[in-house]
């Protein structure tokens, strides 16, 4: 945090080099600031003890109790076989609850002398079980004593609150609590960054009071003054960010594009066998508003899994078209590349022949352009980009090397926006003579909120109708573990789906190739529930293989992932497309864009280690033609786990929208605002994007203000800096929505 030389001082110089290699390691806190701003999660009263009845399993927790009783026993084992192995068993009570506390070997002496019957402390470890009953293994501790330093009163004491922080097995709370102890008073120098008037109007705080009284509160009130003024700053500096994007975005030229009254859009229209739903129409309305401004369009179209948003883009790229310009459509895979590069072609006919025999009046033509290409059939799609000849380019990033070159770019549209970098989005819109106008096509429903933080500089269009011919797809989950005849069953309904002349597909959540590396092994583990977790997830290779020998015998099934060749991968989608293949056994490729309408039933195996979204995305696959769907999913989690209750959601409702809430609150907040992607920590601390949605509007509309008063923010330098600090190179990536 560049704020002032004191906060940015590197914690080493502070707390010493063990103490600061841990915190950046496993906390990613590096100076003063970044611990300041490390807010506790909870408090504990020291008064009032934490339930012991009440403990999570497999959780990091710090608990406050009393010791009852502590029993050392000698046993014999391998490495002490003459009865000289020591345990020492603690058993600590709060009144709610007991619960066991072991030491082993030499660590049983120091507990030995210091845990008497009576003592109180603060133990920390990871619950586990065993012999049927909760213990902590080898907890830390930190005694309580009434004699505490700076000679408290065992009353204040006894009524005080403990900050407990968000801690590693590495570092306590009561360690982490100590070092923020340590540069407390730095907090003093906090330069504020909300505007005087702003923090005044709404009753908030100073910063570095906010600092103080959420480390050190003395009373319940002192936090909430406290979180109410930090979740103003986190909401308002990043809405001040995005508010500066969108004022930059409408300072830049751009060139109008605007259809022809009986160009290549019309005659597209007339030929479509169907009418658009009225929410096409009204989002298409929105598109074409846009795009016949001077600056560029900047749109998030958001729509449910098969609501008809490639219609919805190719019709705005052929309104660019119309009016001279070529449109672009970059894909993350090259499946789906091909696959859009298909059903675009198939959708125009012969007014994707442009230049060709046969090719309509209004005619241009549609290239792909991917990295597996052969060199003339790439060479020629490069010479159609250069003359202009191609008014419509699908590809993956291959799009954007430097030799693609084209003759008048006017309109980006990106699919599946959240897995592209910043730096190739904006590589693609630097090939314009000017900044082209930009669609962002997303089929994860993001709710209202999180569209405000996340993708705060663009326009949002949503398209919530599901063009009428759809079927409903029905989706149940499979308990492999407690119901194994379930899951039998669900290898006789694809037989039965295959004989009515369906298809089917089978998702994994890995491919079986890799090298069995424990190390890696063990990245792969997600979540620790259950002996469920600890198998590798099933593979594709695996399970293409028993299903072919086992329950799926005679039936033609076919694998697909990301690491076969590109011309694989394509010959085996358009075997399945085309309908030589009974069963797909895939890993998530197929989860975006894949259109085979007579695919009608999903099974996808260990369901538990996709994400809600994910999931829903997959379901999407399926359903596509005027058979019903069926979508299977398959888990050995206990019906009691988290786990499970998140694929009861799923299969409970089919609301995309209601779905990525759930998603989220399930998720840390930190996910949502695409930590994996952008690779810096989350800003968002106390700020919760889904309960804190008025703060956030609120925060939108005081930043628009500021920004439009003063864009330079000339007069507000704590809020420059704070600014700085947000956007760090990483940030400022991110922000460009990576």
């Amino acid at each position: 945090m560049d704020l002032v030389p004191a906060l940015q001082e590197p914690l080493k110089k502070v707390l010493g080099p063990a103490t600061a290699k841990v915190m950046a390691e496993h906390l990613g806190l590096h100076t003063v600031g970044d611990l300041l701003h490390h807010y506790p999660r909870r408090y504990e009263e020291r008064g009032q003890l934490t339930h012991l009845a009440d403990l999570p399993m497999d959780e990091h927790v710090t608990v406050v109790a009393q010791v009852a009783d502590a029993r050392l026993h000698t046993f014999a084992s391998s490495k002490a076989p003459r009865g000289k192995g020591q345990r020492l068993e603690v058993t600590i009570t709060d009144g709610s609850g007991r619960l066991q506390l072991v030491f082993f070997g030499n660590g049983v002496h120091k507990p030995h002398k210091e845990l008497l019957p009576g003592t109180r402390a603060m133990f920390a470890g990871k619950v586990s079980v065993f012999n049927r009953r909760l213990q902590l293994a080898h907890p830390a501790y930190e005694l309580l004593r009434g004699d505490t330093e700076g000679g408290e009163t065992v009353e204040s004491w006894a009524g005080a609150l403990i900050p407990l922080y968000p801690a590693t097995a590495k570092l306590e709370s009561w360690k982490l609590a100590k070092a923020i102890q340590t540069v407390l008073p730095s907090a003093q120098e906090a330069v504020d960054p909300l505007p005087g008037s702003l923090r005044e109007g709404r009753g908030l705080v100073s910063l570095p009071e906010a600092l103080l009284k959420i480390h050190r509160p003395h009373t319940k009130a002192d936090i909430e003054d406290a979180r109410a003024r930090l979740k103003w700053d986190e909401a308002f500096v990043l809405q001040v960010a995005l508010a500066r994007r969108r004022h930059a975005e409408t300072q830049l030229p751009a060139v109008p594009r605007k259809p022809g009254p009986d160009g290549l859009l019309t005659a597209f229209d007339d030929r479509l066998p169907f009418t658009l739903t009225d929410g096409q129409q009204a989002v298409s309305r929105e598109i074409f508003d846009d795009l016949a401004t001077d600056h560029p369009m900047h749109r998030l179209l958001q729509g449910e899994v098969g609501s008809g948003k490639t219609l919805v883009a190719l019709r705005a790229m052929l309104a660019v078209v119309d009016s001279g310009g070529q449109a672009v459509m970059l894909a993350p895979t090259e499946v789906l590349a091909q696959q859009h590069h298909r059903s675009v072609v198939e959708m125009m006919g012969e007014l994707a022949e442009g230049g060709m025999l046969g090719g309509a009046e209004h005619a241009t033509k549609v290239v792909l352009l991917t990295g597996s290409m052969g060199a003339a059939a790439r060479r020629q799609a490069l010479l159609d980009l250069a003359t202009g000849e191609a008014g419509i380019v699908i590809g993956t990033h291959a799009l954007i090397e430097d030799k693609v070159q084209f003759h008048d770019l006017g309109l980006v549209v990106v699919d599946e926006q959240h897995r592209f970098g910043v730096e190739q989005r904006d590589a693609l819109r630097g090939k314009g003579k000017q900044p082209p106008h930009l669609l962002v096509m997303t089929a994860t429903p993001i709710p209202r909120t999180v569209a405000m933080t996340v993708f705060g500089d663009l326009e949002t269009s949503v398209l919530d109708q599901l063009p009428a011919g759809r079927s409903p797809i029905a989706s149940h989950v499979v308990p492999a573990a407690d119901k194994p005849h379930f899951l039998a069953r669900a290898w006789e309904r694809v037989r039965e789906e295959v004989s009515n002349g369906h298809q089917a597909y089978v998702v994994c959540p890995r491919i079986g190739d890799e090298d069995d590396d424990p190390k890696k092994k063990a990245a792969q583990r997600t979540s620790p529930e259950d002996d469920a977790e600890k198998r590798p997830p099933l593979a594709v290779l695996d399970v293409a293989e028993q299903l072919a020998k086992g329950p799926l015998q005679g039936l033609k099934v076919e694998v697909l992932h990301g690491r076969m060749q590109p011309d694989d991968k394509d010959a085996a989608m358009r075997r399945f497309a085309a309908g030589e293949t009974d069963v797909l056994v895939a890993t998530t490729v197929i989860e975006v864009g894949v259109n085979v309408p007579n695919a009608t039933a999903m099974v996808i195996m260990d369901a538990d280690r996709f994400g809600v979204s994910q999931l829903h995305q997959l379901r999407g696959r399926v359903g596509r033609g005027s058979a019903p769907g069926l979508c299977l999913l398959v888990s050995e989690m206990p019906e009691a786990s988290a786990a499970r209750q998140r694929l009861n959601a799923v299969a409970s409702t089919r609301d995309g929208f209601e779905l990525s809430r759930i998603d989220l609150e399930q998720r840390r907040e930190g996910d949502v605002l695409g930590q994996a992607q952008s690779g810096a920590r989350t800003s968002l601390r106390v700020l919760a994007v889904i309960e804190d949605e008025e703060i956030i509007a609120e925060a939108r509309q005081e930043a628009a203000a500021v920004v439009a008063a003063d864009p330079e923010l000339t007069g507000l330098p704590g809020l420059r800096t704070a600014l700085e600090a947000l956007l760090d190179e990483e940030r400022e990536q991110y922000l460009e929505k990576g």
